[in-house]
């Protein structure tokens, strides 16, 4: 302003100084800062783990049609896990019958992927009631070297006292939910009183551990009449069993069996590829080359749509014989011989067995499914027992964080395109399980059956009278059924491809 001054004066100054002023109010004030945008929650990982089972589901679940799109199902809304997956079951109705089909889906801490690799974690028995009786709980089996086998615990014995309480009847709700947590809960331990068939008592304190898992629970070979009939009782599909199954079939072939009967009656299923080797071993040498059964998948996996499965990961040699990380996405889904899905009778072992016998109850499920469902249009098949459960579906395992999801993604059907035994597999003699009765007695009803069939050509009739197996009323059985089968739902009942006999696409 000083210079402006001497230049132009003082009345020129003024007018500069107005002009001055004038374009100094004409000048934006600068625009005010934007206000932050508030800041986005993050996903919490319960509510990540929830998205992937309705994701995994909507691209590789057997019945993912029947959902419908993730904004209306909103996975994040359900209050745990299991809520969310029960949910998801419920889609899929049987017409027929008003309820869904799926009873087989289920979320797992990796405790499955041991045990079907033969290493368990548990007590290592089961326990049911015997013959209707809700009063009358007994031991179903255990293990070969778990901690009840080495606590003397044996099928047959009757439990008479648990954890200290004699209220070990199924006379009530709570009664069972005791009886559930006690023998099948997460406790470290379970004390028991039993009572052996002899009338003898003892008690037990059984810690749960870590042991090998051996499904081999009893074998003989029994004369019927003329014949020869090897008997096996077979109590899990588990992926270190085939070297077994081949040391059991030799001992049977050097004994010069015509028979075979195989005990499914707790074999709740296990892996695909343990199945083949079993079907293998019972079938004829003329079956071989023949189909045996086809894999068919979702149809979202045959047509190559469930690009989510490029999430799980694994290291695989390729078909040009180079290792490298695969995903799930590169196998071929589709029902054809070249992508792997195509399975035939290949004999195994020289067995030479005309006709086998399968003892089965509604706990006899998947993988033992499926050998009798194989077995049947190539050779004579006999049930004994019980209708199955029905699963004639399968799965593999899905990486969740720290979960396994287990959902159904394919279906086999036999040579016949026989795969439809949703509802259980009929018997061709009802009877009921004799758990009172040890493994290998001849006297055993269910065994009765197969060796009454193979030395005659017919079942045991059903007695009379004081004979319990029909003394007892249809009302009471069925009651009972009921309440072993709540007892009987923590144990594993799928059909798991561990051997992946698919194939990679490159």
């Amino acid at each position: 302003m000083i210079k402006i001054f001497k230049k132009y004066g003082y009345r020129n100054t003024l007018m500069i100084s107005a002009f001055l002023m004038l374009f100094t109010a004409c000048k934006k004030d600068p625009a005010p800062a934007p206000t932050p945008a508030p800041p986005v929650a993050k996903a919490t990982r319960t509510e990540l783990t929830k998205d992937s089972i309705f994701l995994y589901a909507k691209e590789t679940y057997f019945w993912n049609t029947s959902l419908p799109s993730a904004d209306v199902f909103n996975a994040r809304s359900y209050a745990d896990f299991d809520a969310e997956l029960s949910k998801i079951r419920s889609y899929k109705i049987d017409p027929a019958t008003g309820k869904a089909i799926d009873k087989y889906s289920f979320l797992d801490d990796g405790s499955l992927s041991s045990q079907l690799g033969g290493v368990s974690g548990d007590y290592g028995f089961s326990a049911n009631f015997n013959n209707g009786d809700r009063s009358d709980l007994r031991i179903r089996y255990s293990y070969p070297g778990s901690p009840a086998a080495l606590a003397n615990v044996k099928r047959g014995q009757r439990i008479i006292k648990l954890n200290g309480s004699s209220d070990v009847n199924g006379n009530s709700e709570a009664s069972v939910n005791f009886l559930n947590n006690a023998i099948f809960g997460n406790n470290a331990s379970v004390s028991m009183t039993l009572r052996n068939p002899d009338g003898t008592t003892f008690d037990v304190n059984i810690t749960r551990g870590s042991y090998s898992l051996n499904p081999i629970l009893y074998k003989n070979v029994f004369t019927a009449g003329t014949k020869k009939v090897g008997y096996l009782v077979f109590n899990s599909f588990t992926t270190n069993a085939s070297a077994k199954l081949d040391e059991v079939f030799t001992e049977f072939t050097t004994a010069g069996i015509s028979e075979v009967i195989v005990d499914l009656r707790y074999n709740g299923g296990g892996s695909v590829g343990t199945a083949d080797v079993l079907t293998n071993l019972i079938a004829p040498t003329s079956a071989s080359g023949s189909l045996m059964y086809t894999t068919y998948w979702t149809q979202h996996m045959q047509d190559g749509l469930a690009t989510i499965l490029k999430n799980q990961k694994f290291y695989a040699n390729g078909n040009d014989g180079v290792r490298r990380l695969y995903s799930y996405f590169d196998y071929d889904y589709k029902p054809t011989e070249s992508a792997g899905n195509v399975e035939r009778f290949q004999k195994r072992g020289a067995a030479n067995i005309s006709r086998a016998y399968f003892i089965v109850t509604g706990s006899t499920a998947s993988a033992s499914e499926l050998v009798i469902n194989n077995l049947r249009p190539v050779m004579d098949v006999k049930l004994i027992g019980r209708k199955t459960y029905g699963k004639p579906v399968g799965f593999f395992a899905i990486h969740i964080d720290q979960l396994d999801l287990y959902i159904p993604q394919f279906q086999t059907k036999n040579s016949q395109n026989f795969g439809d035994y949703f509802d259980g597999l009929p018997v061709d003699r009802e009877d009921f399980d004799d758990i009172g009765k040890d493994f290998g007695d001849p006297s055993e009803r269910l065994l009765a059956h197969a060796l009454s069939y193979a030395q005659t050509g017919n079942f045991l009739s059903v007695k009379s009278g004081n004979d319990r197996i029909s003394s007892i009323g249809s009302v009471s059985r069925s009651e009972v059924d009921r309440i072993n089968e709540r007892l009987n739902e923590h144990e594993f009942k799928g059909m798991v491809e561990t051997k992946m006999k698919l194939k990679l696409k490159n």
